[in-house]
């Protein structure tokens, strides 16, 4: 397998700054900090942006029979993904894999929020790698939204969740309209309002959220949104990042505040 691109600026983060900023990274997601020194080192890696390198990490450690691992594994593999990987046929075939790899996850550990989440995250960004449409007809949106129900259940605090699943209540009202996206998938306008409202009230200085929220309340509202759109993109890409993560989200708000 080709080597992945290098993220720029890499960041150098210790695990000192890690577990200074865990609580800010993770309050999203809620995924307990790392006592482990080689799991730690792993995510340390991730949020300095060698996302390669945290999986190579982790993935060694699920072989010594840690499936925690499995977290930091995924979730570097779908970021850099999403967010870094130029090659399109690239970016879906490691999406492809990371799902495959959450879908383990989470007959291994069923009581994980996370590994249902990034199931749901893998599959979501793969979703509209090849068009929402085509993977509402392979069945890909029940999936995802199974999986993000799921995570919300084991966690009700999971706001990372709520935001995604917001995301899917736009996406498939935005593809298929308001009565058919109720009827056949239950998908509904007000619902998504309500869990982008309530993500955002549990962690609003979540610049990924803020993200998915900017773009799912144009899907959502139309041009009803678009001022509050943009007031979110400005926010964003105002930020200083402090991870690796950050520093990309900015980086794409930025690039859409220009083309705006």
């Amino acid at each position: 397998m080709r080597h992945w691109k290098i993220l720029e600026p890499a960041r150098h983060l210790s695990a000192a700054q890690v577990r200074t900023h865990w609580d800010r990274w993770h309050r999203g997601d809620a995924e307990p900090f790392p006592h482990d020194p080689d799991l730690l080192a792993a995510w340390t890696l991730f949020h300095s942006g060698d996302f390669e390198g945290a999986v190579a990490s982790g993935l060694h450690l699920t072989a010594q029979g840690h499936p925690a691992a499995w977290t930091v594994v995924n979730r570097a593999t779908a970021v850099y993904a999403t967010y870094v990987e130029p090659l399109e046929t690239q970016r879906l075939s490691l999406l492809h894999q990371a799902a495959e790899q959450a879908q383990a996850h989470t007959e291994l550990q069923p009581q994980n929020p996370n590994a249902w989440y990034l199931l749901a995250y893998a599959l979501g960004r793969y979703a509209q790698g090849i068009s929402v449409a085509k993977a509402l007809a392979q069945g890909i949106g029940a999936r995802v939204r199974d999986a993000l129900q799921q995570t919300i259940a084991l966690n009700p605090a999971h706001s990372d969740a709520k935001f995604a699943l917001a995301t899917f209540h736009a996406e498939v009202i935005d593809k298929v309209g308001e009565l058919i996206a109720m009827m056949t998938y239950g998908a509904k306008k007000d619902r998504g309002l309500a869990l982008y409202a309530e993500a955002h009230a549990h962690n609003p200085a979540s610049l990924a959220g803020m993200l998915e929220m900017a773009r799912g309340l144009v899907m959502l509202e139309g041009d009803a949104q678009q001022r509050q759109a943009h007031r979110l993109y400005q926010q964003i890409g105002s930020a200083v990042a402090t991870d690796a993560l950050e520093h990309l989200v900015i980086a794409l708000a930025q690039n859409t505040l220009a083309d705006l």
